[in-house]
C-alpha cells in the first residue's frame, strides 16, 4: 500500500494524514506541501503514481486530497483499475476492490464536487454583495492616491527613484506600479 498526503499551503501540515496512512498500513507515503489540488502537476503524486505497480493500493486520506475535481477522480481512479492498482480513501471509508466500493466512490465524489461548488457559489455571491456595499475588495493600498500624485511629480523633475522608495518605505517597483497607474487618477 502506498500513501498519499496533501495540503495547499505551506502553513498546513500533513501530519494527521500521514498519522493515518501509517495506520492503514502504508509501506510508503508520499506527499505534496504547499500544493493546491487544482494544479495539474504535482511532483509526489507523480511519484507516487509511478512507483505503483499491479496489485498495490493507493491510498489517500480523503479524495479531495487526491483529485483537482470529480472528472480528474474517474479518470485517475480509472487509469489505476486498468493499470491493476486499487484505490483506498481513508476518511470516506471507500475502497475500489469492491463493486460497492467503486459505487461509493463515485457517489461521495460527486458530493465532494458539490460541496466545491457550493462553496464557489458563496464565496462569488459574497464578493459580489461586498462590492454592491462600496467594501474595497483586497489588500490595502501601499501609496495612497496623493502620494502617488507627488510621486509622480517628482519623478517627473528628476527626483531618485531610490529615495523616493525610501522616503515612503515602499520598494521601487511599487512605486512604478503606482505611477503607471497614475494616469488613471488624473493628477
Amino acid at each position: 500500500m502506498i500513501g498519499y498526503a496533501r495540503v495547499s499551503t505551506h502553513e498546513q501540515d500533513t501530519a494527521l494524514q500521514i498519522d493515518a496512512l501509517i495506520r492503514a498500513g502504508c509501506d510508503r507515503i508520499f506527499r505534496d506541501d504547499g500544493v493546491s489540488g487544482t494544479k495539474e502537476f504535482r511532483p509526489s503524486l507523480t511519484e507516487a503514481l509511478e512507483a505503483l505497480q499491479p496489485g498495490d493500493t493507493l491510498v489517500a486520506w480523503r479524495l479531495d486530497r487526491l483529485g483537482r475535481s470529480l472528472s480528474h477522480l474517474i479518470s485517475l481512479i480509472a487509469k489505476l483499475e486498468h493499470r491493476g492498482i486499487a484505490f483506498r480513501s481513508l476518511s470516506e471509508a471507500i475502497d475500489t476492490t469492491s463493486a460497492g466500493g467503486r459505487l461509493l466512490f463515485h457517489v461521495m465524489g460527486a458530493l465532494a464536487e458539490f460541496e466545491r461548488s457550493l462553496i464557489s457559489e458563496r464565496t462569488r455571491a459574497g464578493l459580489a454583495a461586498a462590492r454592491r456595499r462600496g467594501r474595497q475588495l483586497g489588500r490595502r493600498r501601499k501609496l495612497t492616491a496623493a502620494q502617488v500624485c507627488f510621486v509622480a511629480a517628482q519623478l517627473a523633475n528628476g527626483a531618485p527613484l531610490a529615495d523616493l522608495a525610501e522616503a515612503l518605505s515602499v520598494s521601487a517597483m511599487t512605486i512604478r506600479r503606482a505611477v503607471m497607474k497614475e494616469k488613471r487618477l488624473g493628477c
